[in-house]
């Protein structure tokens, strides 16, 4: 498999890990758009959203408790932003499963 979010999993990639457990790998983002920009993945691949299901889902889950711990580890009691891009359209560049965790700036909705 040709992913770089595997490749980043794996070792074969560097990468600023933040946060890493049997089933989740978290990791600065090397283009952030914000101060405080984090990629939270699971190490099973899942290309996107729209593949998330029964026997998987419990890894989202998971990562929603890992980006709240990463958010009261870091301090980021202003607030933060959690959010997954599903699909070209939607902007997903990267065709692994992942979260963004945003903070450490004001945030505009709709997201432009």
């Amino acid at each position: 498999m040709d992913c770089l979010f595997c490749k980043i999993i794996n070792g074969d990639i560097p990468s600023k890990k933040v946060y890493e457990d049997d089933s989740v790998f978290a990791f600065y983002d090397i283009d952030p758009q914000a101060p405080v920009h984090i990629l939270i993945i699971p190490k099973e691949h899942i290309a996107s959203a729209a593949e998330v299901n029964e026997s998987n889902s419990g890894v989202v889950a998971h990562i929603f408790e890992v980006a709240a711990f990463l958010a009261s580890d870091m301090g980021l009691s202003d607030g933060f932003r959690v959010v997954t891009n599903c699909g070209d359209s939607a902007g997903q560049s990267v065709k692994h499963l992942h979260f963004h965790l945003l903070s450490g700036r004001d945030f505009t909705w709709p997201p432009g």
